[in-house]
């Protein structure tokens, strides 16, 4: 990923272990292996996941980068371990297999999931060779790369929060409560989500998919909160800060659309119904009564709170496989069935949240970079300040 802060991933599903490397943060960012670990676990939970998760316990350890609590200025290497690994030395090692191992190789693939089209691109016979990278076990390091982010992030007061307004066409209703009471709920929910109502019928719509050997998608929504006034450009394409959150969000393994704000719904409206008015007092400067736009104008933070909701399938891995074909044979076969979830939305929430936090964090840097955090801080109160005379 390019700019300001920017990052790398490696390392398969079921290798000896995940890792990212992080160039672009600032030195004397505080930062410390439990600043991420709390995500990592929260990235773990939700009512419809797998074996997998019975099996991980995702922590993260820092390899470079930090001394003594805070960022040198210098590229972060975060790695964590696969504690499946023990199970697969011998299917996924770098060393070839002795004789008679068992391969667990794969020839049926999976419809919706990269299997197919993968093996073809890398010219790859044994699909496992695609769907170990494919695989949404990627996004532990992303969440982790987003620990970082979210860190600094807070130090400019720029929070992040979500929660899961659909699964298996069940919808919350309308709630009027606050963004704090929202959080709150979503963390004491099995599917982080906010309408008790709801919930109850999505935990069953779950029970009734894993019944079949089906599978469930649904939306989340993802907040953050305290953006300031400026982050993104409207002055070219790649630069709109929408662009690069439409990107980033779908990104993420099984994500097929992402709406900003009112987002679809403004398609259906007159522009009186959609737009947010701008108004003025003496005590708070230009504010709005609505936030229809989702907090961005023209690619640009308008210091409104970032609204951003992203559309999941179901998982491509059911009990009850589809039709395929066997690569190896050509006959026609069912798919093969990895270990997976039943559901992965709550889950997904997560992901959504560090890459919001990570296109963010690029944008903070870009706007008021430096390299170091007090220069950052400089450079951001100035324009805060400067706002000030608006």
């Amino acid at each position: 990923m390019g700019g300001v802060f920017r990052f790398l991933t490696a390392g398969e599903s079921h290798g000896e272990a995940l890792t990212a490397v992080i160039d672009g943060v600032p030195a004397g960012l505080p930062l410390t292996e439990a600043d991420i670990n709390g995500d990592l676990a929260r990235r773990q939970r939700g009512y419809g996941r797998g074996g997998r998760m019975k099996i991980e316990r995702d922590q993260v350890h820092i390899l470079s980068g930090v001394r003594w609590g805070a960022t040198l200025g210098s590229p972060i290497t975060l790695s964590i371990a696969n504690r499946d690994w023990e199970n697969w030395k011998a299917t996924m090692g770098v060393a070839v297999p002795e004789a008679g191992a068992a391969k667990k190789e794969v020839t049926r693939p999976r419809p919706g999931h990269a299997d197919l089209a993968g093996a073809m691109k890398y010219g790859h016979r044994d699909i496992r060779n695609v769907l170990e990278r494919s695989s949404a076990r990627e996004t532990t390091a992303r969440v982790a790369v987003a620990g970082v982010a979210k860190r600094l992030l807070a130090e400019f007061g720029i929070s992040i929060l979500s929660h899961v307004t659909e699964i298996g066409g069940v919808r919350i209703g309308e709630l009027d409560i606050s963004l704090d009471e929202l959080a709150r709920r979503a963390e004491a929910s099995e599917v982080r989500c906010v309408d008790p109502a709801a919930e109850a019928a999505i935990i069953a719509k779950i029970d009734d998919a894993k019944a079949k050997g089906d599978t469930l998608g649904g939306v989340f929504e993802v907040v953050a909160l305290g953006c300031p006034v400026g982050l993104g450009s409207y002055v070219q394409w790649d630069r709109r800060l929408d662009g690069r959150l439409a990107q980033a969000f779908s990104s993420i393994q099984a994500i097929k659309g992402c709406e900003f704000g009112l987002g679809f719904e403004t398609a259906r409206r007159p522009g009186s119904g959609v737009h947010d008015e701008i108004l003025f007092d003496a005590a708070h400067g230009f504010r709005r009564s609505t936030n229809n736009a989702g907090g961005l104008e023209g690619g640009v933070t308008n210091g409104q709170p970032v609204v951003v909701r992203a559309a999941m399938k179901p998982l491509s891995t059911l009990r009850t496989p589809l039709r395929s074909v066997d690569l190896a044979t050509k006959e026609a076969v069912e798919a093969v069935v990895e270990r997976s979830d039943v559901c992965a939305v709550p889950a997904a929430g997560i992901v959504g949240e560090a890459m919001m936090a990570i296109v963010l964090a690029d944008a903070f840097l870009e706007k008021f970079g430096g390299d170091g955090l007090d220069e950052i801080r400089h450079n951001h109160r100035a324009y805060l300040d400067s706002l000030k005379s608006w």
